[in-house]
């Protein structure tokens, strides 16, 4: 599997986020260029440098983006840029994002969805659009989530202060369809869109969510950022060429 992107150019936006950098990492040791994107280029290259990955390298290149900016979005992809795909890890949100149901006011939603999802369908529109123009084959990865596919299991937020936002389960459930409008739009075998779903990634969270999240999957719980890697880079080779529209669920079983 070494080498699997050898001579291509992929973007990533989000890339000093948690599985953002990881995804630079992983992307440069198969042999291909990366445009890594983020709001916040020097807390990006601090996080990169931490991981190992040297900003220097010749096939890096850190740049500056704002999803959430319809200017600068639609600025960058004017840009000459040359890329064979694009993995989205963006992960916008307001300061009231996390708050339980019946807490969350109508404009705290409506803020997050424009955050999020609108970034998301921005993001994704600018992408298929740069297809259009240039005609060479393009693969893009967004990331849903396990919530964006089965309801959530709100028994394991007991004894914590946490919860499972509304917010996240509408944008990562429409996430999915809006790939599937995104290629059947397009309807070019060249131009792929996919989704992987992760389950949840260890953070730090609590101790008796930890405990009760495990007990709902095979033995591994909640998985560290490293094991959706793989799901991503086959997604962006050619070895799915014609996957598309699909969604990939790496959860170990969680959702079953």
């Amino acid at each position: 599997m070494q080498n699997l992107l050898q001579n291509k150019t992929f973007l990533v936006a989000g890339a000093g986020g948690l599985l953002g950098t990881r995804l630079v990492a992983a992307i440069l040791e198969q042999g291909a260029k990366v445009i890594a994107a983020d709001i916040n280029v020097e807390s990006m290259e601090t996080r990169l440098r931490s991981l190992g990955v040297d900003p220097t390298n010749e096939k890096l290149s850190l740049v500056s983006l704002d999803v959430t900016n319809e200017t600068s979005v639609k600025s960058f992809f004017l840009t000459d840029l040359k890329i064979d795909g694009a993995v989205n890890t963006t992960y916008p949100r307001n300061k009231t994002y996390g708050s339980h149901f019946f807490d969350v006011t109508l404009e705290s939603f409506n803020e997050n969805l424009s955050l999020h999802l609108g970034s998301m369908f921005l993001f994704t529109q600018q992408c298929a659009k740069y297809f259009t123009q240039c005609q060479t084959p393009f693969s893009l990865v967004n990331i849903s989530s396990i919530y964006g596919v089965v309801a959530p299991k709100f028994d394991i937020y007991n004894n914590t202060k946490m919860t499972m936002p509304v917010e996240y389960a509408a944008i990562k459930s429409a996430t999915l369809h809006l790939n599937k409008y995104t290629v059947a739009y397009v309807n070019d075998s060249r131009f792929r869109i996919n989704c992987v779903s992760p389950g949840g990634i260890f953070d730090h969270q609590p101790e008796p969510f930890l405990e009760a999240y495990k007990s709902h999957t095979h033995g591994a719980g909640m998985l560290d950022v490293t094991e959706i890697i793989g799901s991503v880079l086959f997604l962006l080779s050619e070895q799915s060429r014609y996957v598309t529209g699909q969604n990939i669920i790496v959860d170990d079983g969680f959702s079953l």
